[in-house]
C-alpha cells in the first residue's frame, strides 16, 4: 500500500478489445441449397474448392445485403465468359475487402495511338 494517491490508467486499445470481443457473436447463417449452388457454380466454371467456397461466401453475403435471391444471380452469371465472370468476381470482392489493395487483371490495349505512330523511333 502506499500514501501515493491512485493513477487511473487510459487504455487506449479498450474499443479495440470491446469489438473483438463482439466479434464472432453474431452469427449468419445461409440456406444450404443456396451455400451447395453457388459453390457448385464456381466449381463448375473452373474454381478449385477453397476458391469457391471464399467466392461462394462473399457472394451469398452482397446478395443478402442487396436483397437479391441468389438462385436469380447465378442465372444472371450462367451465360458468361470466363473473363467476364472473372471480372465480375474481382468487383464483388473487392466491394467486400479493405480498400487497401484491389483485385484486377491486366487488359492489352490492341489500338494503336495516333501519337505513337507518328514518332520515329
Amino acid at each position: 500500500m502506499s500514501n501515493l494517491p491512485s493513477q487511473t490508467v487510459d487504455d487506449s486499445a479498450e474499443e479495440v478489445k470491446e469489438f473483438f470481443d463482439q466479434y464472432l457473436i453474431k452469427s449468419v447463417s445461409y440456406p444450404s441449397n443456396q451455400i451447395d449452388a453457388v459453390i457448385g457454380f464456381f466449381e463448375n466454371k473452373g474454381f478449385e474448392k477453397t476458391s469457391a467456397i471464399s467466392t461462394a461466401t462473399v457472394l451469398l453475403q452482397q446478395a443478402k445485403i442487396d436483397q437479391v435471391n441468389v438462385f436469380e444471380l447465378i442465372d444472371t452469371l450462367q451465360g458468361l465468359t470466363q473473363v467476364q465472370l472473372s471480372e465480375i468476381v474481382a468487383t464483388i470482392l473487392n466491394y467486400n475487402r479493405q480498400k487497401i489493395s484491389t483485385l484486377g487483371f491486366r487488359v492489352t490495349n490492341s489500338q494503336e495511338k495516333f501519337e505513337r505512330r507518328n514518332i520515329i523511333i
